[in-house]
């Protein structure tokens, strides 16, 4: 943006509104201060960077990345954003982005920790997805997983829910869980039933993907979970039940197919308050269970 079209003054008083709405601990409130002082000054790198950080913490992803990556085209990109987008890139399974972020972090600074934690789950999950066998069967019906859902026979509010939620291809919907589906507010029952019966029609199974992806990945994400949140390999584990958490928190967690305490440990805060009628209180009475054994919740770069 040309610099005459800047208004530095009002960005950094929405800047320090949103600070100390988000130091009062009133996110969506210093979402709405920082995203004023975005448009006041989108060029502002601490501005695009606590407005990625705060979306990304309520579950606004693709704004996340979309405002990460703007932050990392600077001559000198934030660590911390690399970090940041480096995570949401793996979540999402692009791990070529992922580890491009990793290594310009580790050319700047080859000892951060967090970062030669990263690479080492990066390359580790991306290794698992070039099996020959596997990069063979996925060859044979590569064209198929990439149709667009709007190509199939679905009712007008299943395909409005699929776009809000991102869900542009049938890998898409492999990728995701009924788990998942279930917690989105615009998700119900009837749409559930309509993709589970279009996938069956061709031999496919909602959420397959991430299921094998998962199991396959699990022992290598709980070696960089036993380094980033403690516990060893008989803690990560034991069931979550063991944990004694309330009837909400359990459903919760059940709905995020949280099975035993290494799942619950690879989540993030925001995915946890992303689920539905997830609120605060349960999420400082898991992070107290967890504590207390000495363990903790992914956690993302601030």
């Amino acid at each position: 943006m040309d610099n005459d079209f800047r208004d530095t003054a009002t960005a950094e008083k929405y800047f320090a509104q949103g600070r100390t709405a988000e130091d009062a601990g009133e996110r969506l409130e210093a979402i709405k201060q920082y995203e004023a002082a975005f448009t006041a000054d989108p060029d502002h790198a601490d501005i695009c960077f606590r407005l990625a950080y705060n979306l990304d913490l309520v579950g606004e992803e693709d704004e996340a990345i979309h405002l990460y990556e703007q932050c990392v085209q600077r001559q000198q990109a934030p660590l911390n954003a690399l970090i940041n987008l480096s995570v949401l890139y793996e979540d999402r399974g692009a791990y070529a982005q992922a580890e491009r972020c990793v290594r310009q972090v580790l050319t700047t600074d080859p000892n951060h920790p967090r970062a030669r934690l990263y690479i080492k789950d990066i390359t580790a999950s991306r290794d698992m997805l070039i099996d020959d066998e596997a990069d063979k069967a996925r060859a044979k019906y590569a064209a198929v997983l990439d149709t667009p859902v709007t190509d199939f026979d679905l009712t007008v509010r299943t395909r409005n829910a699929l776009r809000k939620m991102n869900i542009r291809t049938l890998a898409d919907l492999l990728r995701i869980t009924e788990a998942e589906l279930r917690s989105f507010k615009n998700f119900g029952e009837s749409s559930i039933e309509e993709i589970k019966t279009m996938l069956a029609q061709r031999g496919l199974k909602l959420g397959e993907a991430a299921e094998q992806q998962a199991t396959a990945a699990k022992e290598a994400v709980y070696a960089q979970l036993k380094a980033e949140v403690g516990g060893d390999d008989e803690q990560l584990g034991r069931p979550v039940n063991d944990l004694n958490l309330s009837v909400r928190a359990r459903k919760a967690l059940a709905l995020l197919n949280v099975q035993s305490i290494g799942d619950l440990c690879m989540k993030t805060e925001a995915e946890l308050m992303g689920v539905k009628n997830f609120g605060v209180t349960s999420l400082n009475e898991i992070k107290e269970k967890l504590e207390e054994q000495g363990m903790s919740l992914r956690q993302i770069e601030e």
